[in-house]
Order: structure tokens, then C-alpha cells, then sequence
């Protein structure tokens, strides 16, 4: 006998739950792709995709995924031998300084661990060493989702300024955008970039390159950039095709059609909220459970520095891919894997897992889960504290 038949619920850091009026709005034949309602559909949908992004400036959209959304903004902004600084907190961050790596550019690393967020102390006396100011930009993940680190954009922003140094601050939004609170114009990001398959709701192919004026200057400086990557015709297409750099992806854009109509019925700042609230429910109970006796941490101490789309926590041994097991086979529900936090004692990261709360989210769908993750410790005898779900429910009530 299983408790798993129904609708599963997909409680990974991406693909995300996908709202049924997304897939009801794929769900078509083919358009026309050369004139008529697609053509007007996506030229009117840009100022809300930009809205997101919590910016005026131009996008550009690429087939591709957020791995491809990496390739085209360094492409856009470097050449080979040319360098940039990345900020590290996690798996994510040296994905994309070994993006930056493959195309021949040199990626300097800072590397602040797994735990703690950047030290913008440690940034401005890197920049201030950068005397001939070599670094094109610096990149960091706003979110890492490996770690499950948030890192304020303000903050790189305020050391760069001190510094005096030219560089474009770089982005990678990916696990945030659609969650956390991002305003890229008000914050000085430069570069911004995220995914369909997360915050925005859409299924993965889809990802988005916001840019500021002063990095489509950089841009233009460059001698040449492929023909594929290239932002320019993308940012201010004449022809439709110029959006997606050939056809385009049809249903992908009425499902984000879709998605951009509910998060902006929602209105961003009440998206916002919601997510704060159910990620402070999930952390009040990991924290319950952690009491006392229990098994279970938080990859990340400090609230401040927490995602609000993911959560990345530790049972020791191999209990998390038990318990991952066990919640999918019994329960439906599908928990991450514990990426990125591998060690020499632990070489799959089996004792490491991740908690996906982003997007198409509500109070039932994080209080069921957090029932079945107790229920799962309870059933393969992980020790834990008591009092998360009366927890998760106080956070949910106010």
C-alpha cells in the first residue's frame, strides 16, 4: 500500500510547480510565427517581464537554459584573456566562473564558503588591488542554490563604488527572480539574469539577460561576439525572429504569458511576501526539529542571509537520500538533492537535502510537505525535536 497516488508535488529548488493556467496556455496548436497575435503577444509582454527584473531597462531572451543565460552575458561583455571577479557562495557560482573559463576568459575567484554570505570588506580590497582595473565585471549568485545563500546586491554595489571601479556587477538571479525582492535599477546591477523554470513558473528553455545601458556600452566596445550570443539584435528586435536569434519558442511564451498575468495579478511586493512568510514557516520547523536531540541543520545560521526560494539542510550519513526516498515512494513528494555540498566523508552528499519553495506556492502545499518530511524521519528513525508543524502553523496564522 502507498499514500502516493494523487497529484505529486515537486518540492525541488527547480523546475517548480507549474500553475495550471500555465499549462493550460500551452496547451495549443502551432501559431503563425511570422504575424499576427504571437508577434503582438510578446512585444506587449516585455514591459511586464522587465517589471520582474524591477527594471526599465532592456532584455534579452534566449532559448536556452540558465547555463546558457551565463554564456550570453559573458559573451556580451568579455574576451578571451580578459578577466572577471566572481564572488563564490556555493556550487553555483563556480559554474559560472567555469562558464567564464571555457570561453577563454580568466575568472578570478573569491570564495566565501558554504555558510556564510560575501564579505564586501574582502570585494573592495580585491577591486582596490585591481589598479589598472582589469576586471570587465564582478559576478555573484543573488541566490546560490546549492547553499541556499542569499547575498545582497546593495552591498557588492556599495564596495565597487568605494573602490572606484569600473567593472559591471553581474547577477545571477536564477533561483531568485519571482521570489526574492530584486529591484536591479535601484540596486546598480548591471547584468541581470534568471530562468523560466523556477520563479517565473514556465517550464525549463527559456532564460533572461537584463541589461543596464552601461554594459551595452561594454558591449559595443567589443570587437566580436557569436552570432547566436549576441544581445544586440535580441535587445531591440525589428524582426520577430531577432527576439530568439531564429524561431521563436511558441508555447514556452504563452505559458509565460501566463505566469507574468499571475504574478502581477498578485501584484510583486505581495509575491514577495508570500515568500518570505512560507520560508520563514519552513525554517521555523527545521529549526523545531533541530532541537533538543534532533538530527537535522540548516546549511545556512544566520536568517538574514536565507533564501526565500530554497533551503539547503543536513541529516548526517546517508538519512537524507533515505528520507528523499522516502517521501517520494510513500508520499508523493519529491525533496533536492544535496548538490554542491559533497564531501571526502560524504562523496554523493547522501546526508545533505534541499527543501524548493519558490513560485506556485501556498500555505497547504508547505504545511503538507513539512508533515510528510516529519512523517518520513519518523518513519526510517531520525531523532528530531518537537513542535515544527504547531511552528510552521503559528508563521502561517499571522
Amino acid at each position: 500500500m502507498t499514500l502516493a497516488a494523487g497529484r505529486p508535488y515537486l518540492a525541488i529548488p527547480g523546475p517548480s510547480v507549474m500553475p495550471d493556467a500555465v499549462l493550460q496556455a500551452m496547451h495549443r496548436p502551432a501559431p503563425n510565427i511570422y504575424e499576427g497575435a504571437i508577434v503582438d503577444m510578446v512585444r506587449a509582454m516585455i514591459p511586464d517581464l522587465t517589471a520582474v527584473a524591477g527594471t526599465n531597462n532592456k532584455v534579452a531572451i534566449y532559448i536556452a537554459n540558465g547555463h546558457g543565460a551565463w554564456e550570453a552575458s559573458l559573451s556580451n561583455i568579455a574576451s578571451a584573456g580578459e578577466k572577471v571577479l566572481v564572488c563564490i557562495t556555493g556550487r553555483f557560482g563556480n559554474g559560472w566562473a567555469e562558464m567564464a573559463e571555457g570561453l577563454g576568459i580568466v575568472a578570478d575567484r573569491l570564495d566565501f564558503g558554504k555558510t556564510d554570505g560575501i564579505d564586501a570588506a574582502r570585494l573592495e580590497e580585491a577591486l582596490r588591488a585591481d589598479t589598472n582595473h582589469d576586471y570587465k565585471a564582478v559576478l555573484f549568485s543573488h541566490v546560490d542554490t546549492a547553499t541556499s545563500l542569499l547575498n545582497d546586491p546593495r552591498v557588492l554595489r556599495k564596495a565597487l563604488d568605494a573602490a572606484g571601479h569600473p567593472a559591471l556587477l553581474m547577477a545571477d538571479c536564477i533561483a531568485s527572480m519571482g521570489c526574492e525582492e530584486f529591484r536591479m535599477d535601484d540596486w546598480g546591477v548591471d547584468v541581470a539574469l534568471t530562468g523560466s523554470q523556477k520563479g517565473l513558473m514556465v517550464p525549463p528553455g527559456l532564460s533572461f539577460v537584463f541589461v543596464s545601458p552601461k554594459a551595452e556600452a561594454v558591449r559595443h566596445a567589443m570587437p566580436r561576439v557569436s552570432r547566436y550570443w549576441d544581445w544586440v539584435p535580441r535587445l531591440d528586435a525589428e524582426f520577430f525572429y531577432q527576439f530568439f536569434g531564429g524561431t521563436a519558442p511558441t508555447h514556452h511564451l504563452y505559458g509565460l504569458r501566463a505566469a507574468l498575468d499571475l504574478l502581477h495579478g498578485e501584484g510583486m511586493e505581495n509575491v514577495w511576501k508570500r515568500h518570505d512568510t512560507l520560508a520563514r514557516a519552513i525554517w521555523a520547523a527545521c529549526e523545531a526539529w533541530g532541537s533538543g536531540n534532533g538530527a537535522l541543520r540548516m546549511n545556512v545560521q544566520d536568517p538574514a542571509l536565507r533564501s526565500h526560494a530554497v533551503t539547503a539542510l543536513s541529516l548526517g550519513g546517508k538519512d537524507a537520500a533515505r528520507l528523499r526516498a522516502w517521501v517520494a515512494e510513500n508520499a508523493g513528494v519529491t525533496l533536492g538533492i544535496g548538490l554542491g555540498m559533497e564531501t571526502p566523508e560524504d562523496p554523493r552528499g547522501e546526508g545533505y537535502f534541499r527543501i524548493g519553495h519558490m513560485g506556485h506556492l501556498n500555505a497547504h502545499m508547505v504545511l503538507g510537505m513539512l508533515g510528510t518530511v516529519q512523517a518520513g524521519m519518523q518513519a526510517i528513525g531520525v531523532p528530531y525535536g518537537p513542535g515544527a508543524l504547531d511552528a510552521a502553523a503559528a508563521i502561517t496564522a499571522v
